[in-house]
């Protein structure tokens, strides 16, 4: 082999050597890029998820303003733990885990005393009542509490009463008269530290998974005495049950309700509130045929959810609309004896309320509404029930007129 065809091979040999370092280090570089690009994108998913975050829990915004934190009611998933078909004997466990949500609270109302009553000098005193309560959020402001319309109505001072025994003064944030359901607030600036720690928010369950039978606790401040625990089971769901003239779908339960328990909280066997306590039969009849026993009654919790989050926010509550009328019905035998037409027959009209100002007068007879005849009080409420304050309905009444009733139709806006 010749110098010069020995000198090509080499040099051959060194030009394959540098593609192949060339192309191994192409490959390097590519494989390098692609690492690199991955942990940007990485990087990038990681602040977007975080900053993401911060806005959702109102510490950023991206409009300027930060946003208030709104009142929320607390939900968990743990409806399917609960055991069915199983009736409750110890629930230490579950009571002990729910009883720092449970609040007593303590109304003062002005009353005036007739000539009959305590004092014989016509003189106001306050008069003491005692209920119960469920925290059911908190905001920045404020710790807001969820009881009967009927444990606050008409209070002119209310205290709230908590776990540690520790009681602080409250101011009603909204209420339903219709639906019986208030939402009091606490200014958390008025909580010490210790009181703070020891409080929990109260899990809210759905109420339409109630199974009769089904086993319940009733915790509740009875007779004002202070929290007390009954357990139950189900006895009936939607029971339609009328108080004060006011019909209202309930649950039914065996558990012992009694004064004070009214705003309480119903739970299922996971500990979640599942229902207002509100009501019980009694009777003062001493037979057997005349005593009531095992008949309490609490509000749907998730029949009134939607109601509840507008009030501790400080909406309006819509629903609760009125004709603006008191009375009662008068039946087929009174219309037999005295002549007076089937209908609600009006006692008073509330002043400045929608009958008034149509122009409705005590003495009036409403004998249809939106068409139908009214034969019961539900008529009246079932159709009002259905719309909201602003809408109008249509009723027709009979008016006296000498000796005899006239008819008119006329148009109620309500309020």
């Amino acid at each position: 082999m010749d110098k010069n065809k020995t000198e090509k091979i080499k040099e051959a040999e060194v030009i394959k050597d540098d593609k192949i370092k060339k192309s191994s280090k192409k490959k390097n570089n590519s494989k390098n890029i692609g690492i690199y690009l991955i942990i940007c994108l990485f990087i990038i998913i990681i602040c977007v998820a975080f900053v993401i975050a911060l806005r959702n829990v109102g510490i950023i915004s991206f409009d300027g303003v930060n946003p208030a934190k709104k009142a929320e009611l607390n939900y968990t998933t743990t409806n399917n733990k609960q055991k069915e078909g199983i009736y409750i004997t110890d629930v230490s466990e579950v009571v002990e885990e729910v009883m720092p949500s449970i609040v007593s609270i303590t109304s003062k109302t002005l009353v005036k005393q007739g000539l009959f009553g305590p004092s014989y000098y016509n003189q106001e005193q306050y008069q003491e009542g005692a209920g119960s309560g469920i925290i059911i959020s908190k905001t920045d402001n404020e710790l807001l509490i969820l009881t009967n319309n009927h444990v606050i109505e008409g209070a002119e001072e209310l205290s709230v009463q908590f776990v540690n025994e520790k009681s602080v003064d409250a101011t009603v944030k909204g209420t339903s008269e219709r639906r019986d359901v208030a939402v009091i607030a606490i200014k958390l600036s008025d909580i010490d530290k210790e009181t703070i720690e020891a409080i929990k928010i109260a899990t809210i369950g759905d109420s339409e998974k109630l199974k009769v039978g089904n086993g319940i606790i009733a915790i509740g401040n009875a007779l004002g005495y202070g929290q007390s625990v009954t357990t139950g089971v189900v006895s009936a769901v939607n029971r339609e049950v009328a108080i004060d003239n006011t019909k209202s779908k309930m649950i039914q339960i065996d558990a012992a309700i009694n004064g004070g328990n009214s705003g309480g909280a119903l739970l299922n066997s996971s500990g979640e509130v599942v229902g207002i306590n509100s009501a019980k039969y009694s009777s003062g009849g001493t037979s057997t045929s005349a005593s009531i026993e095992g008949m309490g009654f609490a509000i749907p919790i998730t029949d009134v959810k939607d109601l509840i989050t507008a009030l501790m926010n400080g909406e309006e509550d819509k629903s609760d609309a009125t004709i603006g009328v008191e009375g009662y019905m008068v039946n087929e035998n009174q219309n037999k004896a005295y002549g007076i037409p089937v209908g609600f027959f009006i006692q008073k009209v509330v002043e400045n309320g929608g009958a008034a100002k149509a122009g409705l007068e005590k003495g009036d007879i409403i004998t249809e509404i939106e068409g139908e005849k009214v034969e019961d009080i539900s008529d009246i409420q079932d159709v009002i029930y259905s719309k909201k304050k602003g809408d109008k309905v249509k009723v027709k009444i009979s008016y006296p007129s000498g000796r005899e009733y006239k008819e008119k139709e006329v148009e109620i806006t309500l309020q």
